[in-house]
This record gives C-alpha cells, structure tokens and sequence, in this order.
C-alpha cells in the first residue's frame, strides 16, 4: 500500500499548492513554467548541482530532511515514506499543516479527479461517505491539476460524491480534460440522476474525445436499487438519466456492486440489463470495499462469493452473449470459479491494494487484484487459499 501523505519540513514559504514533481533528467524536455515544479534533487550527488539550474525559479527543491541549505529556493524535505512524491507526480504542498500530498501519481492504475465530497444518494456501502459541505473551491483546484498530468496519461476517473452536482463546473473539467489531455481516457463515476429532466447531459455531446460514463445499477426493480442507495425514487432517476445520456451518444459503463440482495438477483439484474440497456458497452461487477458506510452496515450488505458462485456465473454468461463487455472487479481469483477468471480484473488502485499472508504461497499473485488494504476477517471469503499450480489465466 502507497502512502497519499506524509509528514514534510517546508523551508519556505511556496506559492503554488500543486507542483509537478520533474526528475533532473526530465529537465531539458519540460515545457512547463519553472514555478508551476518542483525539481527532484533527493538522489543527485551535489557536484552536479551547477548554480545555473539551482538560480531558476523552482516552485520548490525535493531534498533529503539532512542535506545542506540551497539558498533562497522552498526546500522540501519529505519526513517518512518518499515514495508519497516521484519523477512525474503532482503534489500539493500545505504550510500550514507541513504535508505533502500526492494529488496525481505517473504509471498509477486509480488516478482520480475528486470533484466533490457531496452527494444526493446515501448508499448503504458507501465507500467515501458523502458530506454537506462548501467545496466549490475544488473546481480551480482540479483545472489546475489537470495542468499538470502527463499528456500521454491513459485513463482518469473523475468521482466523488457525486459529480454532476457540480453543474457546469463538471463540464468545465471534461472541457479542460479535453484541451490538455484529449488522448486520455476520462471515466467519469456518477449516479446518473442528475441528468434526469435536465439539459446536462447535451453538454457533454462532443465534449471529448475519449469521455464515458459509470453509473450504478443495483437491482431490476425499484424498491431494491432505492434501498441499496438510500433514495426513494433513484431508480427511475437513474434509468431516465442512462437513456438520457444514451441519446447524448454517450458511453456508458453499468457498475453493480456485490452487496448481499444485489448478490441474490444478480441474474435477474443481467437480463434485465440485457432486455432494457442493451446499449451499454460494459458491465462491471464489484465487490464490496470494507470500508466507510459498509462497515457499519456488515450484516445486511456482506454477501462471500463463495455462496453465490452461480448467480456470478449465470450474470456474466448472460452479459457475455448479448455482447455486453463484462469484467469482475474486487474479487480475488481463488473465491470464484476458474471459468470467470478471464473476466477478473486488476482493479483495485495501487495506493490502496494489498496481499493477504495466504497470498504469498500462491502461484497466480501477480496476476491476482488482491484485496483492498483495509479488508478484515470478516470481509474476507472462506474460499481464500493459494492457488498451488501455475495455470493459464488468458485476458478477457
């Protein structure tokens, strides 16, 4: 598990909250300003620190807590786990509260633009608990970050709480997206409710080039998706907000994660998928993360896929022949059945992915997504166990 923080000594006062983190070797390619950086000198031996490259405007100098002073330039001096900043990062820097964050990571698998803590659904194994809170700051916030992301980053998501709620600030950030990172493929996580009976949706007709949409489905008829999400009314929200974003020729992904009563109908969820959204390019099905509104809801919500390996199969066998792209997210292979490993995916980001001990026998680890780091016994399957021989695991 990465660490998203960490404790730093911050030389100076710095201007710009977000700087990009640029290895030495890295310099003579960067077209950004110099005070937009923050050059990485912790692994670079001092003679060739030429006074030129130290007189540039840095936005600040990443350095060892121990190494000597360089002058009037911000030092910053990461107490703990370096990795929490490397060559091609973004950061955010804080004063006030001597951190240093890591607001976007190079080579990550989860990189996400965080548009807001507030959300209209509560849902019962909410992973981020939504909150009531002022945050439109985020919106300047995320366009500067985007800046600053590599031009040849292959896929952001932007999520929260719920996204849409941002109106046309949401727009805003796929437009910027569009304009510094159109090759990047940009998913965006949202309930879809916002979108019903409003023009929203148009607005992202065209928007960008690479641009889809994740929205949750967790049951076949209303009174089970309004209960998983806390909203009397969600379910035809939502579907109205689908079809809605459908006729904006938008991409869209279903997102249905494992809960015990989704768990139960599962098949009857596929087909009605099947009969209702045809046009939806995939179906991701996702098991619980352990962690904010699911704890406290363990005993109504916790479903071991070890108990509903055939309502697992039949779902993805009834996706898989409409010609639905299916995919497994959050199970580790040795809890379902070897015919749907090629549907398992390595979903879980890297910041917050671990191993259990029996992992580390097992022959198909690397290949494995894991478990979230925060898993517990009681989240954890009976069906763990290290697969012994090593058996072909094609992609899906």
């Amino acid at each position: 598990m990465l660490p998203l923080e960490s404790k730093a000594i911050i030389s100076k006062p710095i201007g710009a909250q977000l700087l990009k983190v640029l290895g030495i070797d890295e310099f003579p390619s960067t077209t950004l300003p110099f005070q937009r950086m923050a050059l990485d000198l912790r692994d670079v031996p001092e003679s060739m620190l030429g006074r030129g490259l130290l007189e540039l405007p840095w936005g600040g100098l990443l350095r060892s807590a121990d190494a000597p002073d360089l002058g009037d330039l911000p030092v910053l001096a990461i107490i703990g786990d370096g990795r929490v900043a490397k060559a091609g990062d973004v950061i955010e820097v804080d004063p006030l509260r001597h951190r240093i964050a890591s607001r976007y990571r190079r080579g990550d698998n989860g990189n996400v633009l965080f548009a807001t803590e507030r959300c209209n659904s509560y849902c019962v194994m909410c992973s981020q608990p939504p909150r009531q809170v002022q945050d439109d700051w985020r919106l300047n916030h995320l366009l500067d970050l985007i800046d600053l992301i590599d031009a040849d980053e292959p896929s952001l998501a932007i999520s929260g709480g719920e996204p849409t709620l941002l109106g046309e600030g949401l727009v805003q950030i796929v437009e910027r997206c569009a304009s510094k990172l159109p090759d990047t493929h940009l998913h965006i996580l949202s309930n879809g409710r916002l979108q019903d009976g409003s023009e929203l949706h148009r607005r992202f007709e065209s928007a960008h080039p690479n641009l889809s949409w994740g929205i949750p489905l967790y049951g076949d008829h209303y009174g089970l998706h309004d209960y998983v999400v806390q909203s009397e009314g969600a379910f035809a929200q939502t579907l109205r907000g689908i079809y809605a974003l459908e006729a904006a020729q938008q991409r869209i992904e279903i997102r249905v994660v494992l809960v015990r009563p989704t768990f139960e109908r599962l098949p009857q969820i596929a087909r009605f998928i099947q009969r209702n959204l045809p046009f939806v390019e995939h179906v991701a099905l996702m098991g619980i993360e352990p962690i904010g509104f699911a704890k406290a809801h363990h005993a109504d919500i916790w479903a071991d896929p070890a108990d509903f390996g055939e309502e697992l199969s039949t779902a993805v066998e009834v996706l898989d022949q409409s010609g639905i792209g299916v995919s497994i997210y959050n199970l580790p292979l040795c809890v379902i059945d070897r015919s749907l490993w090629r549907y398992a995916a390595q979903s879980i980001s890297t910041w917050k992915n671990d191993y259990l001990p029996a992992c580390s026998d097992c022959a198909l680890k690397a290949r494995c997504g894991g478990f979230f780091s925060w898993v517990t016994p009681a989240w954890t399957s009976r069906a763990v166990a290290p697969i012994k021989e090593l058996v072909a695991c094609p992609a899906h």
